[in-house]
């Protein structure tokens, strides 16, 4: 060994590799370390987990430590690299559109759906401009660099550029210290992480879509090619939809909630949201009553609000002279002893097969024919199917079933779909943090999970992370596929709702030991509501608010 040549020992995914480093106060850097496994993972890697602490690639590591590198195959290895992807897009389009404002704005069908506002249309020639002023940016490889500031520093640096609402979010910061990537005089200011530089986004596509343009980053099957795209224009509309209503409120940033919610006027907001899903759900029943249809589908991913929701839709129903009666699905659940097994040999209970589809089947044709049937109930200590209710309909009353298979053709293959009414519930995210940091639907949800499983199931913040990449996948599976195929989609999320979620999650999460799996999950999700005013007031949430199912003081929800 060389004099002054230090000895590192890291544990890369359970093997011990030795690296020489000459300077034992710089260490050795994390993105050099990554060369050497790029051949082991199927995507690009694109961050580390050292010591259960995510880490950028340009860490410098200076002692034996515990390493796993993160690909684009990993959700917190994709955020990344989709992050550092949506910089190269907005660097591209302040080239060429200097005065011009970019919004990230949402997931849409793999990709992430973005604005570019000129106070005039794009066109599909400037796209084309922008992909190509991308690609050399890409190529030019210029360093992505971080430089930690105290939060007075970083509000200085912005305002000193203009970027005076950025400036004035962070002043919400619970931390004082504040992340800026400056990348060839580009400089902004973002939650997560990024990669080393441009250079690091190999893969991606950009076309135009509507009013704005989708990014697509590299897919989880062959990281060479981009993310198939796949219309979805019913969810589409229901962002532009919830885009609107935003507007029409006047909240569509963090930073204006915090200051309505600082200046005491959230109660007209939140009276605001109620009344815009009155009338929604009201609009939804009326078409029901017109079409006349007697078998409602419900179907929603994880923390949507069903429960909430179908009981809010059977008030207006009945408001409109109906009198629906409500089936649950998991009692025709099979007997455990038959539960099909999911790939990692555990009951799949999310499987479409975990139902007993023939009885199910049988038992709406009869109701629909107007016999009298003897519903099942699924005893969930004994795994065994006994004898519930028995249950006949009259006329044109209506069925209501909500489940995580709602719209799955299979579920009802028996019933002709002209007899069907499909909706499908998510929580979408209203507000994003900035222009450029958007906030996840799938955050949302996750938090509300977080937040409900602790008030009624006893869980703590840990087992719900733990659980919620199982979820993630039976969605994934069963409900997303089907979602184009609703009649009408609905938006359970409120505005105001992360802010007020803030104040019983943080404290959860803050739980969370730092040697825990779920420890890296809970420091990401406090991160981005750090940034939020908590909102503590439960005064103007009525009773049937959707919200009120997972904070508890629900009526409607038992």
């Amino acid at each position: 060994m060389k004099r002054g040549t230090t000895m590192v020992n890291l544990n890369i995914n359970g093997n011990i590799k030795t690296y020489a480093v000459k300077n034992k106060e710089q260490g050795i850097r994390l993105s050099d370390v990554a060369k050497d496994f790029e051949d082991d993972y199927s995507g690009y890697i694109s961050l580390a987990v050292v010591n259960n602490e995510l880490k950028e690639l340009t860490t410098y590591i200076k002692e034996d430590s515990d390493v796993t590198f993160l690909d684009t195959k990993n959700p917190d290895g994709l955020r990344v690299y989709t992050r550092t992807l949506n910089l190269v897009f907005i660097m591209a389009c302040k080239c060429l559109f200097k005065d011009s404002k970019v919004l990230i704005e949402h997931s849409l069908s793999n990709g992430v759906y973005c604005e570019i506002h000129l106070g005039r249309p794009i066109t599909e020639e400037e796209v084309a401009q922008i992909k190509e002023k991308m690609d050399k940016i890409i190529a030019k490889d210029y360093d992505i660099n971080k430089t930690i500031y105290s939060k007075k520093e970083a509000i200085g640096i912005f305002e000193s550029i203009g970027l005076y609402e950025k400036a004035e979010l962070i002043k919400y910061k619970d931390e004082d210290s504040v992340k800026i990537y400056k990348c060839n005089n580009y400089i902004d200011h973002f939650y997560g992480y990024l990669m080393p530089s441009t250079g690091y986004v190999k893969t991606y596509d950009l076309f135009k879509y509507q009013d704005g343009v989708i990014l697509m980053a590299a897919s989880e099957e062959d990281k060479r090619i981009p993310q198939k795209f796949i219309p979805q224009p019913k969810l589409a509309s229901i962002y532009k939809e919830s885009e609107e209503w935003s507007n029409l409120i006047g909240v569509d940033k963090v930073l204006t909630l915090n200051k309505i919610i600082e200046s005491g006027k959230y109660g007209e907001i939140i009276r605001i949201v109620e009344a815009l899903h009155e009338k929604k759900i009201g609009q939804i029943a009326d078409i029901i009553k017109q079409e006349n249809k007697r078998i409602i589908l419900i179907a929603a991913p994880s923390s949507s609000g069903k429960t909430s929701f179908a009981t809010r839709l059977c008030i207006h129903l009945k408001v409109n002279n109906l009198n629906p009666v409500s089936i649950s699905l998991d009692n025709y659940f099979v007997d455990r002893a038959h539960t099909p097994l999911d790939e990692y040999g555990k009951m799949d209970y999310e499987s479409i097969y975990a139902i007993n589809l023939e009885r199910f089947n049988k038992d709406l044709s009869d109701l629909l024919e107007g016999k009298e049937v003897q519903l099942p109930k699924y005893n969930f200590l004994t795994g065994k199917s006994e004898k519930g209710e028995i249950l006949k309909i009259d006329e044109n009353q209506p069925i209501i079933l909500e489940g995580i298979h709602g719209l799955n053709p299979m579920l009802t293959s028996s019933i002709p779909d002209d007899e069907k009414f499909k909706i499908y519930l998510s929580a979408l995210t209203q507000i994003n943090l900035d222009d450029h940091n958007r906030i996840p639907t799938t955050d949302l949800r996750l938090i509300r999970r977080i937040v409900r499983d602790n008030q009624f199931r006893a869980h703590t913040a840990e087992m719900t992370i733990m659980g919620w990449p199982s979820v993630r996948r039976g969605e994934e599976k069963n409900i997303f596929p089907y979602q184009e195929q609703a009649d009408v989609m609905f938006n359970t999320a409120c505005v105001y709702e992360l802010s007020l979620l803030k104040t019983y999650a943080k404290p959860l999460l803050e739980q969370i030991d730092r040697k825990s799996e779920a420890y890296i999950e809970a420091k990401r999700l406090l991160k981005f509501l750090q940034y939020f005013v908590e909102l503590d007031d439960l005064s103007d949430i009525p009773p049937t608010a959707i919200i009120r199912e997972f904070i508890g003081g629900s009526k409607i929800v038992h």
